[in-house]
């Protein structure tokens, strides 16, 4: 009988796993591994079939008391006997007595709630070229998110995020080939974007703005990163004023996940949230 074993993923499945993602048209951003593994080296598992990787999930800790699950795919040829399930008891035991969140694609939401996840939003992927110039917002001023101390930084995504993730942060904002602006108006940080390249567009995420003006400067300044390349955000329709901004900017939904947990919402500002991080970490 053949061994099924479930392992910690190492650097080279790291890599496989983003190969899965896209193959299942997530369109992973091509170096956010690296930025997942610092923010918990230990939460990427792999399922193995007589050593043959065949499953992946992920199953990131936060802080003492927050969780997120993520990557969950089994491979095509292997689905309906058993081994996704495993190993996603195996992710939930390690996440037990948190607070887990997750972004469930749509056939798999019934299957969260049978495991006491409930529905907090729905993020819709907004994907196009943004049109227009348009305004500067204001009296913001868009900057090089590097060039500000990063405790700040740090401090301001801590409003977006259940626990702290600084390193996960400083790898985000800083790795080669994306972009991070902040929008600062009066010495305070109202806005912060980072775009990276995808497999099919470039990703932005997260989009943190204190109203519509301020997103649609850095949108467009995080765009002029990439001209003329198509872009995708992951909007949550919990943010009534985003998805209007985003088709004002000529950007179209394109499929939809639901946030879910397995309690209570975190009290974040939504209002303030027109792209969420990452699908796959929260």
């Amino acid at each position: 009988m053949t061994t099924f074993e479930i392992t910690g993923a190492s650097a080279a499945d790291m890599e496989l796993i983003r190969c899965w993602a896209d193959e299942e048209g997530w369109n992973p951003g091509g170096s956010d591994r690296f930025a997942f593994a610092v923010a918990d080296p230990e939460g990427f598992l792999v399922g193995r079939l007589g050593g043959e990787p065949v499953a992946c999930i992920s199953a990131v800790r936060y802080g003492a008391g927050f969780g997120f699950i993520g990557f969950y795919i089994a491979r095509p040829s292997f689905r309906g006997q058993g081994y996704g399930i495993r190993l996603w008891d195996a992710a939930m035991r390690r996440l037990d007595g948190r607070l887990v969140g997750l972004d469930g694609v749509v056939a798999q939401q019934d299957n969260y709630r049978k495991s006491g996840f409930r529905h907090a939003w729905n993020n819709i992927r907004y994907e196009g070229v943004p049109r227009g110039e348009g305004g500067d917002g204001g009296r913001v001023e868009v900057v090089d998110a590097a060039s500000l101390p990063f405790a700040r930084l740090a401090a301001y995504d801590r409003r977006f995020f259940p626990e702290p993730r600084d390193a996960f942060l400083s790898a985000w904002t800083a790795l080669p080939g994306r972009t991070a602006l902040a929008a600062v108006r009066d010495g305070r940080i109202e806005g912060l974007g980072v775009i990276r390249p995808g497999s099919a567009a470039h990703r932005i995420g997260p989009l943190y703005a204190a109203d519509t003006e301020v997103a649609a400067a850095l949108l467009r300044g995080l765009s002029r990163s990439a001209p003329g390349a198509a872009v995708t955000v992951d909007v949550p329709d919990a943010n009534p004023d985003a998805a209007p901004l985003f088709e004002s900017l000529g950007l179209a939904p394109a499929f939809e996940t639901a946030r879910m947990y397995t309690g209570p919402a975190p009290e974040l500002p939504l209002a303030e949230l027109f792209g969420v991080t990452s699908l796959e970490l929260g």
